[in-house]
Parts: C-alpha cells; sequence; structure tokens
C-alpha cells in the first residue's frame, strides 16, 4: 500500500523544498496529461540503478518484505502466480493510464523476466481499477493507492470491505488481485502507485523502512521500480520457489536462487537488524500525518531519540534526521542543517540511495540559495539532477532545476537561467498536475534567492 504525506511535504521548509509529488491539496488538469508528459518522453529509455546490496543481505530482505505485513502480521506461506498473468485496466482510467501501465509492463519483461501482458476484455489475473481520489480516501483513509486479494472491482470491494477471503494470510497461492488507484492525481503520482501496487500484487507485500533502494519503503523516497525491486520481482518468481513454501523452504533456496540471478552480488555488507519497534514506526507517522508543523516536529524528534537509542547507522536513522531538519521550527535553523547533513552523509553510506541523496541535496541547494551561495546551489544541483532523472522524479527534478534556475539569475546569467525554467515546465506538470501548482512552486523557490537579494 502506497501511503498519504501530508500535502505540506510540497511546501518549502528550512529554506527548501521537497520534491515528493504529493500535492494531495492542489487541483490536477486532466488536459496537460498527454504523450508530452509521459514518463517515456520525459525521462527517455529507463536507467535504473542496479541492486547495490549484498547477496546475503537481498536474501534475507525477501523474507522479510516476504512473510510480514505492513500491519506486523505474519505471512505463513510464500504466494505468488502461478503461470502467465493478465492485467485490466477498468473504471475512469485517466489519459496517460495505459501509457504508464505498458512502460511499466514493458519493464516488469524485460528486467524482471515476468510473463506479464496487459489485455482489453475478458478474465484477468490483475484488475487495475481506478477511482476518484475522494472515494478512495473514504474507504482507506491513510492510503494512496492499494492492492487486494481475491476481488475483482472497486464495488465488490466496497460492498464487504471485512471479506474473509481479502485476508492475504489465508491465501495458498494467489489467483486475482485488485489494484484500487486514483484517478484524478497528477502523472507522477499515478505512474508511483502503478509501480508499488502492480509490483506488491507480483511479489512481496511488506514495506521495510531499512531498505532505500526499494518502493517498499514507506518513506516514499523512491517513486519507480529500482533495479533491486526487480531483482527480488525476479527471485519472488523464479521456478525454483513455489506457492505454499514456508519460510525455511523459502531460505533454504534463496542462496542458489541469487546466485543464479546476481552473480556479482554486490559488496558484502553486514545484515541490518530488522527489529524496528512499533514506538519508532508510529513516531514517523504521526510526524508525516499531523496538520500542525509542531506536531510533526514534536513527532520527528521522538523518532530520532529512538534511532539514536537503537544505535542505527542505516536509513531509519537518516530519515529520522531528514524530517527532524524537515520540521524544524525558524529559531532551530543550525540544529536543522547539521542534522540535514548528518542524515546525506548516512545516505552516501548506505547502498542504492541516490534518491534519498538527491532530496537532501534539494534542501541543501535551497539553503544555499537563501543564504546567496549560489556556486553551492549549483553544484549541488547538478549532483541531483542526475539522481533525480535516473529515478524518474519528476516533481524532484523540476524543484532542482527551478532552484538552478534562481541561482544562475542571481549571477546574472538570465538567458541560462531562462532556459532552465523552460526546460522544468514538462517535470513540473508531471509532478505537480498543472500549471497553476508549477508556477506556485517556481515563486517559492524565486523568494527563497530574493531573501538575501533583499538583505532579509
Amino acid at each position: 500500500m502506497r501511503t498519504l504525506l501530508l500535502a505540506a511535504l510540497g511546501a518549502l521548509t528550512l529554506a527548501a523544498c521537497s520534491g515528493d509529488g504529493q500535492q494531495s491539496a492542489l487541483r490536477v488538469d486532466p488536459a496537460l496529461q498527454t504523450r508530452a508528459v509521459s514518463s517515456a518522453a520525459l525521462f527517455g529509455a529507463p536507467r535504473p540503478y542496479a541492486a547495490a546490496r549484498g547477496n546475503d543481505q537481498i536474501a534475507r530482505d525477501i523474507l522479510d518484505l516476504g512473510f510480514r505485513l505492513e500491519s506486523g502480521r505474519e505471512l505463513p506461506r510464500f504466494t505468488r502466480f502461478e503461470g502467465p498473468v493478465a492485467l485490466v485496466l477498468r473504471g475512469a482510467v485517466p489519459p496517460l493510464g495505459a501509457v504508464e501501465t505498458d512502460r511499466l509492463i514493458a519493464r516488469l519483461r524485460s528486467e524482471a523476466r515476468l510473463d506479464i501482458r496487459r489485455v482489453t476484455e475478458g478474465p484477468a489475473q490483475i484488475v487495475v481499477e481506478f477511482v476518484p481520489r475522494a472515494q478512495l480516501r473514504r474507504a482507506v483513509p491513510d492510503a494512496a493507492c492499494f492492492v487486494v486479494p481475491n476481488v475483482t472491482s472497486w464495488n465488490e470491494f466496497r460492498q464487504n470491505p471485512r471479506n474473509p477471503a481479502l485476508d492475504w494470510t489465508a491465501l495458498a497461492t494467489r489467483k486475482q488481485a485488485l489494484v484500487i488507484a486514483p484517478a484524478d492525481v497528477t502523472v507522477q503520482e499515478l505512474r508511483d502507485c502503478l509501480h508499488e501496487e502492480i509490483a506488491q500484487a507480483l511479489g512481496p507485500l511488506n514495506d521495510l523502512y531499512r531498505i532505500g533502494e526499494t518502493v517498499w519503503n514507506d518513506d516514499n523516497f523512491q517513486t519507480t521500480l529500482t533495479g533491486y525491486d526487480m531483482l527480488v520481482l525476479r527471485v519472488w518468481n523464479n521456478p525454483a520457489l513455489r506457492s505454499g513454501m514456508t519460510r525455511t523452504d523459502v531460505a533454504a533456496r534463496l542462496p542458489a536462487i541469487m546466485q543464479r540471478l546476481n552473480p556479482r552480488g554486490g559488496p558484502a555488507t553486514p545484515l541490518d537488524d530488522d527489529d524496528t519497534p512499533r514506538d519508532w514506526v508510529a513516531a514517523i507517522e504521526a510526524a508525516l500525518s499531523t496538520p500542525s508543523r509542531g506536531g510533526s516536529y514534536a513527532a520527528a524528534r521522538r523518532a530520532l531519540d529512538l534511532a539514536q537509542a537503537q544505535g542505527w547507522q542505516d536509513e531509519r536513522l537518516a530519515f529520522s534526521l531528514f524530517l527532524s531538519a524537515r520540521f524544524a521550527p525558524p529559531d532551530q535553523g543550525a540544529q536543522a542543517l547539521e542534522a540535514l547533513a548528518l542524515a546525506g552523509r548516512i545516505y552516501g553510506a548506505r547502498p542504492g540511495t541516490q534518491a534519498q541523496r538527491a532530496h537532501v541535496d534539494l534542501h541543501m541547494a535551497a539553503q544555499a540559495l537563501a543564504a546567496g551561495q549560489h556556486a553551492i546551489a549549483l553544484r549541488l544541483t547538478d549532483d541531483a539532477m542526475v539522481a533525480a532523472q535516473r529515478t524518474e522524479n519528476g516533481a524532484l527534478l523540476a524543484s532542482l532545476m527551478l532552484v538552478r534556475a534562481q541561482a544562475l539569475e542571481r549571477l546574472g546569467r538570465r538567458a541560462d537561467a531562462d532556459a532552465q525554467r523552460k526546460a522544468a515546465i514538462p517535470f513540473a506538470i508531471f509532478g505537480f498536475g498543472s500549471d497553476t501548482a508549477a508556477r506556485t512552486r517556481e515563486t517559492e523557490i524565486a523568494s527563497l534567492g530574493a531573501r538575501n537579494q533583499n538583505g532579509n
């Protein structure tokens, strides 16, 4: 299930902005959803980063992702679709719904080697139904989108949402899955939902905060399926595994599968501790959902205290630092900047965290812009734009480009600044959903450069 972030995460803080694309309070203009702002048009051929974790760690990850639900409930057996998978789109399919789905299916076929195809009618193992976001939120308030087993339509789900057949723990094998996706959101949010929910229908169902290089992480930094995710899906659907296996059965077969599919195995890394206390998860969720900034900061500080008490030096500590900086009050600016810098160093030492580092660099670049350190802003955005492009995060890339444009203008390079703003427009529409939202982001970022210029 892809969770909702605060709409405030799209606003400027820390003299910065977050490029997560979660603009839930803004009106999306479907007329702007043309092939010119599709993932393929904007980003070209997919170039995901390859899996960077070692094989022993990935095997451990697969077990933890595959035998537990996000709620913490244990799954007693391994399940998947046995045989070819057909997928059909239904409901209020948005203008780019089929385009983005077909691009995802092409990746699943070529990178994960899955036998999956989209059909336009007839029976299908996976049904993707698009419904208005307001209806989705009324049914499942905390979800941006989700997947459930053993039903074929939104109406069927709504008539009996507590049907025992919807319990993933009761499955012996997967025969039917329904993905519910919002019909009236930005292209980026639409695309993100398709990637995560279809991947969960085909593979593991859990999310883990300790894994940075996956969409199966509720920090939502990764917006499209990564090389790691494609490897996990390929392992999950390997002929050596079958539905009904226990965790012990799967664990016994994973080393040989991993060696065949990923012979290089990535760098040797110590196994991560997966004991993530529910208190820490609750604090993170509160930081992301509390309406007031003060409440979010207090929750983020609780999460940071818990992470430090655990002795973590991984993505969980970095995310705690990032959020504590993200929601810090104005009088904590120096401490927030220090926390952000430390988060960046931790992410930099972790495998597959290019997307996270790009988000940190965006905040740091905006800080530099507000302080009049324009050359530093250019260096930070230059580094981060590569990762934003490869991870196909339009909202993040547009924000980086607009920060860069403002720095160029303050350096007197007006023509370069105008060219950068023009180049950012399609990525902004992709990520933020409308001309108005894109202009709002541009105005917010322009105000950062003006602060120092005006001596404020």
